[in-house]
């Protein structure tokens, strides 16, 4: 599990539907309650985000991406 938030979160032009991902959700910024999934939708519009790019996961959880998951 990571330990920090990632100062650098991917770009949205580098996330993929179904690819594996950490994301932090929104009551859990500034914590490391990190939670890992497969993105099912991005959701924001904007190429860069600076707490991340914000993704709805298969199991419906919503938070951004801090993290691609290496293969």
């Amino acid at each position: 599990m990571p330990a920090k938030d990632n100062p650098n979160p991917p770009k949205r032009n580098e996330i993929k539907i179904g690819e594996a991902v950490w994301i932090i959700e929104k009551e859990h910024y500034g914590t490391q309650n990190f939670k890992q999934g497969i993105v099912k939708e991005i959701l924001t519009s904007k190429n860069v985000h600076s707490r991340g790019i914000k993704v709805r996961l298969t199991d419906g959880l919503v938070g951004r991406v801090q993290w691609i998951m290496e293969d």
